[in-house]
């Protein structure tokens, strides 16, 4: 007779089907426990971890050859969360389970030594994938994980915290509480912008790629305020809807960071060090984890020191920025995980960060900006919708009362914009079915963005004109239209007009502080 118990195997969020199947036959000279199935280190060692767990509630495997065949064998299993069905389909061979009691169970968990069975990542995408399937009764999981589990409330979950008591559960001799779900986590207060003294340019920026969603660029001396600014952002944005906190918690359980189950809508805000690998910013890795520009999926990605990164790092990101995902080639599979967020870069002018101050800036200017801005590579600077130059503060700035306008002002009139963007395009994927449904104007595609960001008259000859002077790329192009869109959306307007495409530009080529000798834009205009 061969046993039978169903868990699954992770690539990327997304659950494959596993099926774990245990066979005993004589053991003859080579009495033990193979594991096969294309399983790693951690699947291989399982056996021991299982053999310790089995004896720790009074059980000890029979002196026979023990086959363990993790089906697909040409899928890799990765973790060690197939501990628990080992361990189940072992008790279902040795007759201590019926298979009765496992059908329609998908099982996983790590076990200790002593028995306990030890959190796994991964819970929330497997309950919310069982839930789905006709063919799925529920989940079983460590008892910690059970609240996680618990957000998918269409299937039964079991939650235990040892091998003996599950034991017990499933042969009727004791009855597990079922798991709570888990609260929420509680309200984040965020940095107020009353705070920031001065910036007005930068401030009105903040408004403009929260209420678009588009990627931001900050260059400034050390000390201007790049990195406050920026912490700001996430009180402008409008709190996660119920899908998007799902999608997030679902990469957050996979990553092993969504502790206690608490699902949370605040937006995600990720600032890595200048120090991060590849695999640390856009995933991969041994077990292709996801990386920071995934768990940054519907909020923020800020990178501090742009130019400090690694340039080959930097570019690993052009792609998930233009399709919103990111794709980790392995020899035999690809792995995908969702990845569209918000860039926002801060960085110096140069080395010294001084390079519009004569008395403090370096002997090299202005040659040494020339040098430390090229790091960043042209494409990926292509990518930026919005870009300014945040000056220092002034004393006299300092020396002011705070501004009157708050986050909350502003998060107001963002959340205005985005209602209009989303009743929008909501509308566009009705009429359309076969389009993608969008809800921001950076999201929007280039058809799409032509239809609801044409122009008038005077502003489309504007934009004409600068994108011939400007040699502006396509890319470019579209990301002015979406910025000078976003602008209209904060007015309330449903045409976009010359003033909207001005500003757009304006803040396309970093002038939007309109400097007189700005011999460019003047031109334009």
């Amino acid at each position: 007779m061969v046993a039978r118990v169903s868990t699954v195997a992770f690539r990327g969020i997304e659950t494959l089907d596993v099926d774990v199947q245990v066979s005993l036959t004589r053991g003859g000279d080579f009495p033990g426990v193979s594991i096969v199935g294309l399983a790693d280190k951690a699947v291989a060692e399982s056996r021991e971890r299982v053999r310790a767990a089995l004896s720790a509630i009074g059980l000890a495997l029979p002196p026979k050859r023990i086959i363990v065949n993790l089906s697909p064998a040409d899928l890799a299993k990765e973790g060690s969360h197939y501990d628990l069905p080992i361990a189940l389909a072992l008790l279902v061979a040795i007759g201590a389970l019926s298979a009765e009691d496992l059908a329609g169970w998908v099982a996983l968990g790590e076990l200790a030594l002593d028995g306990r069975i030890t959190p796994v990542s991964g819970v929330l995408p497997t309950a919310i994938e069982a839930a789905g399937r006709a063919d799925r009764r529920g989940v079983i999981c460590p008892a910690e994980c059970g609240p996680e589990a618990r957000w998918s409330e269409e299937i039964e979950v079991i939650a235990a915290g040892d091998l003996l008591s599950l034991l017990n559960h499933l042969r009727g001799v004791q009855v597990l509480p079922e798991p709570p779900r888990a609260d929420p986590e509680p309200e984040p207060v965020y940095p107020d912008l009353r705070d920031v003294k001065g910036q007005e340019t930068a401030k009105r920026a903040l408004e403009v790629v929260a209420a678009g969603g588009h990627n931001l660029l900050m260059i400034g001396p050390p000390g201007a305020g790049k990195s406050m600014l920026s912490a700001r952002l996430p009180g402008l944005l409008p709190p996660l809807t119920a899908r998007e906190a799902l999608d997030v918690s679902m990469i957050r359980s996979v990553a092993g960071l969504l502790k206690g189950g608490r699902i949370s809508r605040e937006r995600p805000f990720r600032e890595p060090h200048h120090s991060a690998s590849m695999a640390a910013l856009v995933g991969g890795g041994l077990r292709a984890k996801p990386g920071e520009a995934s768990l940054a999926h519907r909020g923020v990605l800020f990178l501090d020191e742009l130019a400090e990164f690694p340039r080959q790092v930097l570019d690993a990101l052009r792609q998930p920025i233009e399709t919103g995902e990111v794709v980790v080639a392995r020899a035999n599979h690809h792995v995908a995980y969702p990845a569209r967020f918000q860039l926002i870069a801060a960085m110096n002018p140069c080395r010294c960060g001084h390079l519009a101050d004569p008395e403090r800036a370096c002997a090299r200017a202005p040659r040494c900006a020339q040098d430390y801005q090229s790091r960043v590579s042209g494409p990926l600077l292509d990518r930026f919708d919005v870009t300014i130059e945040v000056q220092a503060v002034s004393a006299l700035d300092l020396s002011r009362p705070p501004p009157s306008e708050t986050s909350a002002d502003v998060a107001a009139r963002v959340a205005r914009a985005r209602e209009i963007q989303a009743a929008r395009y909501r509308a566009l994927a009705g009429a359309d079915p076969g389009s993608r449904l969008t809800l921001t104007n950076a999201e929007a595609d280039g058809e799409v963005l032509e239809r609801v960001a044409e122009p008038d008259a005077p502003g489309r000859e504007l934009l004409r004109r600068a994108a011939e002077q400007l040699r502006m790329s396509a890319r470019g192009y579209h990301r002015a239209l979406r910025v000078a869109r976003t602008l209209a959306d904060l007015d309330g307007i449903a045409t976009v007009s010359r003033t909207h495409i001005a500003e757009a530009i304006a803040w396309r080529t970093g002038s939007a502080a309109a400097r007189p000798e700005d011999d460019r834009l003047r031109a334009v205009r």
